[in-house]
């Protein structure tokens, strides 16, 4: 259940647009503190938080460690979430075959 630990840590407001920022494009620690209103400290803390969660990696590059989506993390949670989408699909299309023979 791969999905769970990225559920969990996108639960969390800030996390979350932490996240969303970053998948804009890749950012580091200090930028992503200047856009938002916690500390610098805080924004490690949660993105510890997405890195143990497998959607975020972080890479160093100078003295800076550069944060960007983890594909397989999200992939896997995609996988979860596609299947509730499908299920969507599904009951549409059966919807609209039982209103179909209502009407005919």
């Amino acid at each position: 259940m791969a999905y769970q630990p990225a559920l969990a840590a996108l639960a969390d407001p800030t996390r979350r647009e932490i996240f969303e920022r970053v998948a804009e494009r890749p950012r580091a620690v200090g930028e992503l503190a200047r856009e938002l209103p916690v500390s610098r400290p805080a924004v490690s803390q949660h993105l510890r938080v997405l890195k143990e969660a497998h959607l975020v990696t972080g890479r160093t590059a100078g003295s800076r460690r550069i944060y960007a989506l983890d594909p397989q993390g999200v992939g896997a949670l995609r996988a979860y979430l596609d299947q509730f989408w499908q299920r969507a699909l599904t009951a549409y299309q059966a919807a609209v075959a039982d209103h179909q023979q209502e009407v005919s």
